[in-house]
């Protein structure tokens, strides 16, 4: 008789079930979790992310395909990027965290660079976390662990992710690099960009806060990060100390709101399942069965966006006009409950929404009779 599923297993399959069958499950990155995090009441991309679920097919499938994601020439100038910052043993690299974040330590003629090959996510993962104890066990050298596994439990699923580096300073401290293919003009960046990557970055912090809790004592992990880019024009590097305690903050306290997973898959019918090769009727039925917050921000951020905000729209629910809106209408969820409200036609008068609203159309009444004499 074989033994029975954990729960744990049970779930795995579950999750793979959905994604279809023999279908590989895409990683979540941090790209990816930072931007679910930015979403926490979406359990649409949170069971999509969490199955491992393609979601550039899957909206390409259902007749919305994404334009989001980088272009294969911004990959390949972004990866001989990376390779050069790394070059000679990551000595230019290195060389960058002294001067940007640790002055006071011996500068690093030498660096222990070790080797993170193993099989698999939860290989890479140990073996990431045994050289970051070897690390910490012998202070006062350099080490640079380049391309790292890190695990982070999300939502109760473990999603395994990949920094560009880490570095362990002669203090035995902590540090993420983030190496970017955006400029650094005069200095200074794109905001909108550096702040992506911030909030990146802080999603390794915890992926490494959780590491370094498990190790007597802990080491610390540095809430100030790398961030490397190319200098003006060149493809010499250049850095900036990035401080991502807020988004650090922000994504741990987002994260703790995500509705689990296997609540989510448990809630399913049965059945269920999000594969592009699904015919568009049967497929579109799996993705509306999962609930999705729709907000304009997520055009930015997720590649099934163009169809969540056709559906929006099609409801005339308000989170389509923005979140800033949708907090101010309360209890008004739709465009027509709007409208219904200022005609005087439904809601509470003593509602503050219900108020506003009647208030505004008062005065728009009155500024288009005066426009009209």
């Amino acid at each position: 008789m074989p033994p029975p599923r954990t729960r744990g297993t049970a779930l795995r399959h579950r999750l793979a079930e959905l994604r279809g069958p023999d279908v590989p499950a895409k990683a979540l990155d941090a790209r990816a979790l930072a931007a679910l995090a930015a979403n926490p009441g979406c359990a649409r991309r949170a069971i999509l992310d969490g199955a491992g679920v393609n979601k550039a097919a899957l909206a390409s499938a259902l007749g919305s395909p994404s334009a989001f994601g980088q272009s294969q020439f911004a990959l390949t100038r972004g990866n001989a990027f990376e390779a050069r910052v790394k070059g000679d043993g990551g000595a230019e690299l290195l060389r960058l965290v002294h001067e940007k974040l640790d002055r006071s330590a011996e500068p690093p003629a030498h660096a222990r660079v070790p080797d993170l090959t193993a099989t698999g996510p939860q290989g890479r993962t140990a073996r990431t976390e045994l050289e970051l104890r070897e690390a910490a066990a012998h202070p006062g050298a350099w080490t640079l662990l380049d391309h790292p596994m890190l695990a982070l439990d999300v939502a109760g699923s473990p999603a395994f992710l990949e920094p560009d580096a880490v570095v362990v300073h002669p203090d035995g401290s902590w540090t993420v690099v983030e190496i970017k293919s955006f400029p650094l003009l005069d200095g200074s960046a794109d905001p909108a960009k550096v702040g992506a990557a911030a909030r990146q970055a802080a999603v390794y912090v915890l992926a490494l806060e959780e590491v370094a809790a498990r190790l007597e004592p802990a080491p610390r992990v540095r809430h100030r990060v790398l961030l490397v880019c190319p200098r003006d024009f060149s493809n010499q590097p250049a850095a900036s100390a990035v401080d991502v305690r807020k988004q650090r903050a922000v994504t741990a306290r987002q994260l703790t709101r995500l509705t689990r997973i296997e609540d989510i898959a448990d809630a399913l019918p049965e059945g269920t399942c999000f594969s592009p090769e699904l015919p568009a009727e049967e497929l579109t039925a799996a993705v509306e069965s999962v609930p999705a917050t729709y907000a304009p921000e997520c055009l930015s951020a997720c590649e099934l966006a163009f169809h969540c905000r056709t559906r929006a729209r099609e409801g005339g629910a308000v989170t389509s006009l923005g979140r800033p809106v949708r907090a101010e209408l309360g209890g008004l969820t739709t465009v027509e409950d709007v409208l219904a409200a200022a005609r005087g036609e439904a809601g509470d008068p003593e509602d503050p929404a219900v108020a506003a609203l009647r208030r505004a159309a008062a005065l728009r009444a009155e500024a288009l009779e005066a426009a009209c004499r």
